[in-house]
């Protein structure tokens, strides 16, 4: 399970002269923080190639709860697959801070691929990454406990945008605390007790916003639904129960 793009971006990944070429084709917009970009099963095709900030990527489920799939930050395009398609969008995106895109129409974006064979090339990676990190997360949904697919979502942030400390690695959430539970398919209640079992194995502190991790090899083997071990002459045992 993956709230991030394992590949380099796609605007990363062009070449520099094909990078300025597409953002040239479309207009710079500018998102505040909570704005929809994007909303599911609307009918528009326009793409956003994003600049900087960070978005989420939900679905409304049929319970009325809200799924995370992802976090689409600098580099990535979103809204690509109804330029192709011509369906209802798929998911909502919604702007986690301020975020700077570029959106370009379905028509341009597809000449402009329609002309680089290696940037089609890229999308078509892009495509199959997105399908292959969704049925991860299916899986993942049916048969994790609350307490590992969290442990796998804080491993994934602490490895993407923490930051080595002399207590640990310190994470600034680019996602809310509050939204982790939609981000594993969870109930803020199951999150809350999860959280709280690491806090008192001293794994992890939390903050407003903000985690700091004591023991990254600790949420690893929790996230992979290992016990944990203890080093050798090192501190005593760390099992946290699942949950």
């Amino acid at each position: 399970m993956s709230l991030f793009e394992r590949n380099r971006s796609f605007l990363d990944a062009l070449t520099p002269h094909d990078r300025s070429a597409l953002l040239a084709l479309g207009t710079r917009r500018t998102y505040l923080p909570g704005e929809l970009m994007l909303r599911e099963r609307d009918t528009t095709t326009f793409v956003l190639a994003l600049r900087s900030g960070w978005s989420v990527v939900s679905v409304d489920t049929d319970r009325g709860a809200r799924l995370i799939l992802a976090l689409r930050g600098a580099g990535e395009v979103i809204g690509d697959m109804a330029a192709f398609d011509q369906g209802p969008r798929s998911a909502t995106v919604t702007a986690l801070g301020q975020v700077e895109a570029t959106v370009l129409s379905a028509e341009r974006f597809r000449g402009f691929l329609a002309a680089r064979p290696h940037a089609t090339s890229l999308i078509m990676r892009q495509f199959s990454a997105r399908l292959r990190s969704s049925d991860v997360e299916r899986r993942s949904l049916a048969s994790s406990s609350v307490l590992q697919r969290l442990a796998a979502r804080l491993v994934e942030l602490t490895e993407r945008v923490g930051r080595v400390g002399s207590e640990g690695t310190s994470v600034e959430l680019p996602l809310p605390q509050h939204d982790l539970a939609a981000a594993i398919g969870a109930t803020r209640e199951a999150v809350a007790k999860a959280l709280r079992l690491l806090r008192e194995q001293d794994v992890v502190r939390t903050g407003n916003r903000q985690l700091l991790v004591t023991d990254i090899q600790v949420l690893r083997l929790l996230a992979e639904g290992q016990a944990a071990q203890p080093p050798r002459g090192g501190r005593p045992e760390k099992t946290p129960p699942t949950v």
